[in-house]
């Protein structure tokens, strides 16, 4: 799985983005090797492609229904993107490609790797969050292989004691499965910090620094130091050194640990700290935590991998579940966030260039309103005689106008209307969308992307990528700045909010409420009980006038005293 070998001498430091805080040593590990079988001189003979296709599509089968399974027994963003895989499984332009191929002759398993690639190809050139499906693809095509030919499904080996997983790049079937207690950290050569690989393992609470140049040259079995918070992977550490950076990093652990809230700066600034769910199984692990609320409630789960629309006394059982788990306590829930890498068989997505930038999110209903009007009644009746009453924000809002007609639709049905600020237009229009809805919550993994115009799986991009970027930061800033004119409350709610560091920064900028993954809650707290307001408010604005986002993180560390 790494290319370009070449062994990386002791004592050398690598750099790559930081996407999960946190320090830990050990050897090195890497991904077994996908089967990719040479069958090009084979044809099938006439008399057997029946049944060659009738075997590639049970494989498939299989291999959906087991990534189904595994989302069922797992929480969160784990849960939806392998149930978002399963789909991408059943994928019926790959599997009536790779059909085709099989009906000219081409053994099933060759079939399957020919339709992977060209789609994959298709996905690469249309770039943004599309391009992200390339690894995701790749990985079911290996798994159907593998399946076709009876060997084990591809994964990552079990080690034998704590290790330093080191890959390429990492397929969310891989990554939801790992073990926090074996795989103690993550170091990729590909990827963002908001891929999906980053996403898990902040779930999982797995330090993690994607986009390591050099990654290639860290052999199996190599003693490693990986900080998650820097960035750095120090090979064969100084011992002393290595010590030190754990002993530190367990302090911070505990402290951590001994955080029960409530949000609030040492000198009392009250701060809601809150946390990313996705389905009712993750907001009672959540609920566990000291998080006071829920800040996002991602409703796609009961939509994806659907040929039909859910009903509407279907999609109210669903949310009745998170809405229990958090009685009597704020819940923040999410229109769906449907379209571009996350397409539904059943809302007529139309054919686009540029999905990333095209119909999703609230565009879908500006399309036709039906499926958001059914979410909103369900939504509604599984809020019936609750208190406090949910409050619902829309995905991909970019004018006071769409905002105001979302937030009509929201409040005939007696609920709180908010819109996700991610599109950069919408921030600098946050004074006007608040004139139409009582809060804004900023998700930046996707503000990140479009302010930076890259896409966020691009190794050679993922600096871009970084929501330590001080454009970005800006934006942050300018649409807090617009919740204090409004006196209306302003979240985030993206991947920036689960980095302590971060997350202080974010304070100072003016942001009155931090939601992330329930691993990353209590981390988050501590930060910002061990800092002053006036602290927070220094290191944002030592990093907002940074040059990049390293410079960012050390002028914000300088601020802090860290």
């Amino acid at each position: 799985m790494i290319r370009n070998k070449q062994v990386i001498p002791d004592g050398d430091v690598l750099v790559g983005t930081p996407a999960v805080p946190g320090v830990a040593l050990g050897p090195v590990i890497r991904a077994a090797a996908r089967v990719r079988p040479d069958m090009s001189d084979r044809t099938v003979p006439e008399s057997e492609r029946a049944g060659e296709a009738e075997a590639f599509r049970a494989a498939a089968a299989t291999v959906a229904a087991r990534l189904r399974a595994r989302a069922a027994n797992a929480t969160g963003a784990a849960s939806e993107v392998l149930a978002a895989n399963a789909a991408l499984a059943a994928d019926r332009g790959w599997l009536a490609t790779a059909e085709q191929a099989i009906g000219t002759g081409t053994p099933a398993p060759a079939a399957a790797i020919a339709a992977s690639e060209r789609f994959a190809g298709m996905l690469t050139k249309l770039g943004g969050v599309l391009a992200e499906r390339v690894t995701d693809l790749r990985d079911i095509c290996d798994r159907v292989v593998a399946e076709l030919l009876g060997a084990p499904e591809p994964g990552i080996p079990v080690p034998e004691r704590p290790s330093i997983l080191v890959a390429d790049d990492l397929a969310p079937a891989d990554t939801a499965g790992l073990d926090p207690a074996l795989v103690i950290a993550i170091v990729t050569a590909l990827g963002g910090p908001t891929s999906h690989t980053a996403i898990i393992a902040r779930q999982l609470n797995i330090p993690c620094v994607v986009a390591v140049p050099g990654a290639a040259g860290l052999t199996a079995g190599t003693e490693v130091l990986v900080d998650g918070g820097t960035g750095e992977i120090r090979v064969a550490p100084d011992p002393e050194r290595a010590a030190a950076a754990l002993a530190a990093h367990r302090d911070t652990a505990a402290r951590s640990a001994a955080w029960t809230g409530p949000g609030r700066t040492a000198d009392g600034r009250p701060i809601e700290v809150l946390a990313n769910v996705q389905d009712g199984a993750g907001a009672r692990a959540a609920a566990a935590t000291p998080a006071a609320g829920i800040g996002l409630f991602r409703t796609e789960l009961c939509f994806l991998d659907r040929e039909a629309e859910p009903s509407v006394a279907e999609q109210a059982g669903v949310y009745r579940e998170v809405l229990d788990a958090y009685p009597g306590r704020k819940v923040v829930l999410r229109t769906l966030d449907a379209g571009s890498d996350k397409p539904l068989r059943f809302a007529g997505h139309p054919d686009e260039a540029n999905p990333a930038l095209g119909v999703r999110g609230l565009r879908i209903a500006l399309r036709e309103s039906g499926i958001l009007d059914r979410q909103l009644d369900a939504i509604a009746e599984a809020a019936r005689g609750r208190t406090p009453v949910p409050w619902v924000m829309a995905p991909m809002v970019a004018t006071p106008a769409e905002a105001e007609w979302f937030a009509g639709k929201v409040r005939e049905r007696g609920l709180v209307p908010g819109v996700m600020i991610e599109v950069p237009s919408a921030a600098l229009a946050a004074t006007a969308i608040l004139r139409h809805v009582d809060f804004l919550s900023i998700g930046t993994n996707d503000l990140t992307q479009y302010t930076m115009a890259a896409d966020r799986m691009s190794a050679e991009l993922a600096a871009l990528t970084d929501p330590w970027q001080p454009p970005v930061l800006g934006l942050i800033g300018r649409t807090a700045l617009a919740g204090r004119v409004r006196e209306k409350p302003v979240g985030v709610c993206g991947e920036a909010a689960a980095d302590p560091l971060l997350a202080c920064v974010l304070v100072g900028l003016g942001v009155t409420s931090l939601s992330a993954a329930a691993g990353a809650v209590a981390a988050v707290g501590a930060a910002l009980a061990g800092v002053t307001a006036k602290d927070c408010e220094r290191a944002a604005a030592a990093a907002s006038t940074a040059e990049d986002p390293q410079g960012a993180r050390t002028a914000a560390r300088a601020a802090l005293g860290y």
